[in-house]
């Protein structure tokens, strides 16, 4: 099975202070580099007056794509240590801006990593993560009088086999009902329709495509 890097559902905030420093972090989703630099443009102007807005992201379905800034820190000591944290986590398609105001002592390079990485790291123990996962569209026709049962059969074997149910759709010739089902289970789930449909019913499989699925 294809694996890929997760992400966040929503934007979260958390602010830690050392040493008289306030470090706010913001994690974004971000589904491309344009959208990134929206999100970080966007903080840079609601946080005009700090002395640093540092910056990673990685988007990309398979996180292939990859930056991070220091802004004006010593170099290293920002940026990439944010980016490594989402890089550990495996996450892709956000971007992270830690805004610094100064709190007037000095905290050394082994002391902001150890911040930057930080504010990262707890603003993402506060983010709710969604998988991603190849799945292939199955789709099944049956008459309107059957959809119902067919509908909960299926719904049943989506809860038991971790697929996830499309809307159903009513036509003139019946029901056509929607599952997205693991390429390594197709094979099951044409075992399983058919003995519960005494050989009469089949399925057809359309795209495969990667789609967010919350954690849990």
């Amino acid at each position: 099975m294809t694996r890929y890097p997760d992400s966040i559902a929503a934007a979260v905030e958390h602010e830690i202070v050392i040493k008289k420093s306030r470090f706010i972090a913001h994690a974004i989703p971000a589904r491309s580099v344009p959208d990134a630099d929206a999100a970080i443009a966007g903080i840079r102007t609601q946080y005009w007056d700090a002395r640093h807005n540092c910056t990673a992201m990685i988007t990309g379905v398979r996180g292939n794509q990859a930056r991070s800034s220091d802004d004006g820190e010593p170099s290293g000591t920002a940026g990439m240590p944010m980016l490594e944290v989402l890089r550990r986590r495996g996450l892709t398609d956000l971007v992270v801006v830690v805004t610094r105001y100064f709190g007037g002592v000095k905290l050394g390079a082994g002391g902001l990593v150890r911040a930057y990485s930080s504010a990262v790291s707890e603003a993402l123990d506060r983010a709710a993560i969604i998988h991603r996962r190849e799945l292939v569209a199955v789709s099944v026709e049956v008459p309107h009088t059957d959809a119902g049962r067919y509908e909960n059969l299926m719904r049943d074997w989506a809860t038991r086999h971790d697929a996830v149910m499309d809307e159903t759709g009513y036509g003139a010739r019946g029901a056509l009902l929607g599952v997205r089902v693991s390429p390594e289970l197709l094979d099951r789930f044409d075992a399983d329709l058919a003995a519960a449909s005494a050989g009469l019913v089949a399925a057809r499989r359309g795209e495969v495509s990667v789609i967010d699925v919350p954690a849990g």
